[in-house]
C-alpha cells in the first residue's frame, strides 16, 4: 500500500515548547476568568512545586481558580463525571490540566461533559455507550504536560475506563483541542526512570502503529519518523539521567509529534489490545502493557508481509542503519527495551492470567474495534488471543 497523498491536519492547539515555558503562561490571553485546575490523585504535582507555579501564573494573569485532584493513572468514568460537576458547581469557565496523559485525557472529557450534561456513557461508543454526539462546545482548556507519553496535549479525545462494564475507550469531540499546550521539559525531570521508560514507549508506539496503519500519509510519515528517531536516540539517555535537559526535550518533542500522529493517522490494534488488558487490571501502566505485547503484535504483522519496507524503515529510524529485512525492526525494538530495562516485564506480576485472554480478545474487538480496523490487515479474535499468549510471562 502506498503512502496516502492526502491528509487532514485538524489540530488547533497553540503549542509553547521548550524549557521554562511555564513561566510565560501569565502572558497569554486567558480563555476565561475562573479555572478548574485538574491534577492527579497522587503527590508529585504538589511535591515538585508544579501546582504552586501554575497557581502563581494564573494569579498573575488575574484568573481565579479551584483545584480538583481526583484523577487516577487510568482515569475512571465516575471521576470524570465528578470533575464536570465540580466545574459547574464552582462556576468555572475553563480548565487547566496539569499532569500527564491521564490528567489531560480526563480534563478534556470533563470539558465536554461540563457543557453536555448527563451520563458520560451517553457520549461513548463501545459495547454499552449510546454514541450520542455532544451538542454544545466543550469548555476551553489548557494543557500543561508534566510527562512525555501520550501526546494528549495536541489531540481532541481522551481514554477513560468504566469499571462496571470493563470498557476502556476514547471519548472526544473535534472541538476539544486545547487552546494552549505548555510543553516544558523542566517539568519532566522529576519523572522516575521506570515511568520515563513506560511513557516514552507509549509515545513511540503511537508513531510506530501510525506508520504501519492503513491511514499513513505524507504528514503522518513526517512526524512519525521524527518521533521514532528522537525516542530511539534520546529515551535511553533520559532514562539514565533524568536531568539531561536535551534528552528530556527531545523525548518531549517526540511525544508531541506522536500526538500529531494520532491526529493525522491513528493507533492500531496494539492499543486496542492493551486497553483490554488494563480495562480488567487498572493497576497496569498503559506503557508497560504496550511493551509486553509489542513483540508479538509487530511480529504478527511482519509475518503477514503487509508493509515490509515500512518495517525496514522503522528499524533504521530506531538506529539499525544496516537493516535490510522486516525482522530487523524487532531486533532494534528489543535493543531499545534492553537499554531502558523494560525487556522482562511480566503480565503475571499484575495478576493477569491466560484464562482471561479469550474475553480480552472479545473486548479488544468490541470496545475499540475502530483501532483494529486501522491495521493494514485487521486482526481477528484468534490472532489477538495468540498475541496475548505469546506475550505472557
Amino acid at each position: 500500500m502506498k503512502t496516502g497523498m492526502h491528509f487532514v491536519f485538524p489540530a488547533t492547539t497553540k503549542v509553547f515548547f521548550g524549557a521554562g515555558q511555564l513561566k510565560n503562561l501569565h502572558t497569554l490571553p486567558m480563555p476565561g476568568k475562573k479555572a478548574m485546575i485538574v491534577i492527579s490523585n497522587g503527590k508529585s504535582t504538589r511535591a515538585n512545586g508544579y501546582l504552586d507555579r501554575t497557581e502563581a501564573e494564573l494569579k498573575q494573569a488575574g484568573v481565579e481558580y479551584v483545584v480538583l485532584d481526583n484523577v487516577q493513572p487510568n482515569p475512571l468514568k465516575a471521576s470524570v463525571e465528578e470533575g464536570a460537576k465540580f466545574a459547574n458547581d464552582n462556576n468555572c469557565d475553563f480548565i487547566v490540566a496539569l499532569g500527564g496523559g491521564s490528567v489531560m485525557d480526563a480534563a478534556k472529557i470533563m470539558a465536554i461533559n461540563a457543557t453536555n450534561p448527563g451520563d458520560l456513557w451517553d457520549y461513548a461508543t463501545g459495547r454499552t455507550g449510546k454514541g450520542k454526539p455532544a451538542v454544545n462546545n466543550p469548555l476551553p482548556w489548557i494543557a500543561i504536560t508534566t510527562t512525555a507519553g501520550t501526546g494528549s496535549e495536541v489531540d481532541a479525545a481522551g481514554v477513560i475506563t468504566n469499571p462496571e462494564t470493563n470498557e476502556k475507550l476514547g471519548i472526544g469531540d473535534p472541538r476539544a483541542f486545547a487552546v494552549y499546550a505548555i510543553v516544558d521539559p523542566e517539568l519532566m525531570t522529576s519523572v522516575p526512570p521506570q515511568f520515563t521508560a513506560y511513557q516514552g514507549f507509549d509515545a513511540l508506539f503511537h508513531s510506530l502503529e501510525g506508520y504501519i496503519s492503513n491511514r499513513s500519509n505524507l504528514f503522518s510519515d513526517m512526524v512519525q519518523e521524527a518521533a521514532i528517531r528522537n525516542i530511539g536516540t534520546y529515551l535511553p539517555i533520559a532514562f539514565k539521567d533524568g536531568n539531561n535537559m536535551e534528552a528530556r526535550a527531545r523525548v518531549a518533542f517526540a511525544n508531541t509529534m506522536s500526538g500529531y500522529s494520532m491526529d493525522t493517522s491513528g493507533c492500531t490494534a496494539e492499543h486496542s489490545i492493551e486497553h483490554a488488558l488494563s480495562a480488567y487490571h487498572e493497576e497496569l501502566p498503559h506503557g508497560a502493557g504496550l511493551i509486553m505485547i509489542s513483540k508479538a503484535f509487530f511480529t504478527t504483522h511482519i509475518n503477514k508481509h503487509v508493509c515490509d519496507e515500512r518495517f525496514v524503515n522503522m528499524a533504521k529510524f530506531l538506529g539499525k542503519e544496516d537493516a535490510t529485512k522486516p525482522e530487523d525492526f524487532i531486533t532494534a525494538l528489543d535493543n531499545l527495551k534492553k537499554a531502558c530495562k523494560v525487556d522482562d516485564l511480566k503480565m503475571s506480576e499484575y495478576g493477569i492470567q491466560p484464562e482471561e485472554f479469550d474475553k480480552m480478545g472479545t473486548n479488544a474487538l468490541e470496545v475499540m474495534g475502530g483501532l483494529v480496523a486501522l491495521d493494514r490487515e485487521p486482526l481477528n479474535h484468534a490472532e489477538i488471543v495468540e498475541i496475548l499468549k505469546a506475550s505472557y510471562k
